[in-house]
């Protein structure tokens, strides 16, 4: 696809400085397999708007026929950037609705980490303004997945879509009724003794390993979610959190992210 076109757009301090380049690859925390080039956001979202417009001769053709070619790819070649241009591409169509959810169709299941959910639900813009019944009912087999970042895209997109008193109790109500440990992650759990020991080494970044239980993503989706809401709607959020189904270590999470917030560092998580 467009790795041969990428490198022209990676920073010196990713090239030169070892320290910086660990940094990223440990922010992105790409599974092993799931190279890494190491462009930032915005030069991706350019990228994506010159496809987009005009395609790059003899590497991609424009617009939708762009998303066409990444849909008929081998994805598990694709690099994280091309990925995560792709999704940019999918938010910059004028498409209707059954026109997105076909693409999505086929982006979503490729999404294996936390920075190409996040980018691509927080910049699709286009969610605000569509029929948010008719999405909801989309969204429901993403949440009935049993992959962590189908979940994971999901919560947040209706965290942020969907965060509004007409929707709090809809969406309080399908997160506490995820079966969350027979979602499948393809992270590892990390044993700290021997994370610690690496980072002492100044050893490159494991990827693929995670501080939590598993799916660590969809429980730190969750824990985000409530603190997010906990800044809107804060008795709503506590009685939720009080009551709720959810395991205690995603309770514990969702208070470490509200104190860790200062919209909500000096409001009580429960």
């Amino acid at each position: 696809m467009i790795e041969s076109y990428l490198p022209n757009f990676v920073c010196d301090k990713f090239i030169n400085n070892p320290h910086y380049r660990n940094g990223h690859l440990r922010v992105i925390n790409a599974l092993e397999h799931r190279k890494v080039v190491g462009l930032h956001t915005p030069q991706m979202k350019e990228i994506a708007k010159r496809i987009n417009s005009d395609g790059i001769p003899g590497v991609i053709p424009a617009g939708v026929s762009a998303i066409r070619a990444f849909e008929e790819s081998n994805t598990n070649d694709l690099c994280h950037e091309e990925i995560m241009v792709w999704g940019f591409l999918i938010n910059l169509q004028k498409s209707p609705l059954h026109e997105r959810m076909a693409m999505l169709d086929k982006y979503v299941p490729v999404i294996d980490n936390w920075a190409v959910c996040d980018a691509f639900c927080s910049n699709a813009k286009w969610m605000a303004k569509t029929d948010k019944a008719i999405l909801w009912n989309y969204l429901q087999k993403w949440f009935n997945s049993k992959r962590e970042f189908e979940v994971r895209f999901a919560i947040v997109t209706s965290m942020c879509y969907y965060m509004n008193r007409e929707w709090l109790e809809t969406i309080f109500a399908k997160i506490n009724g995820l079966e969350i440990d027979k979602i499948i992650s393809e992270y590892k759990r990390a044993i700290p003794k021997i994370e610690t020991k690496l980072k002492q080494n100044g050893d490159l970044p494991r990827t693929g390993y995670v501080p939590g239980n598993s799916p660590y993503y969809v429980r730190m989706g969750i824990a985000w979610l409530m603190a997010t809401a906990l800044a809107k709607f804060p008795e709503e959020t506590r009685n939720f959190a009080r009551n709720s189904n959810l395991p205690d270590d995603i309770t514990r999470l969702y208070i470490r992210k509200a104190r860790e917030s200062f919209r909500t560092r000096e409001i009580s998580a429960i």
